[in-house]
């Protein structure tokens, strides 16, 4: 089992070209840190549409992630 989260708006998001190309962001729910994949390449072309959604699925993801990150910074004990 992954310990990232990827955002569930982006399931319908593939490459303008036609090439099969999918994109993923992710959460990693341990440690806030966020992952942008470009799957089965290294780039992505993307209608504006879809460059919208991924902009979107960061912004949610970087949230998720100040989230994880502040609930472990309160959870470290506090030093006297």
């Amino acid at each position: 089992m992954s310990a990232f989260a990827s955002d569930p708006g982006l399931n319908e998001v593939q490459d303008a070209a036609g090439h099969g190309t999918e994109v993923d962001v992710a959460v990693h729910l341990h440690d806030g840190t966020v992952r942008l994949s470009i799957l089965w390449t290294q780039e992505i072309l993307l209608n504006a549409d879809d460059a919208d959604q991924v902009a979107q699925a960061l912004q949610r993801v970087a949230g998720q992630a100040r989230r994880i990150t502040a609930a472990r910074r309160s959870d470290r004990p506090t030093e006297a």
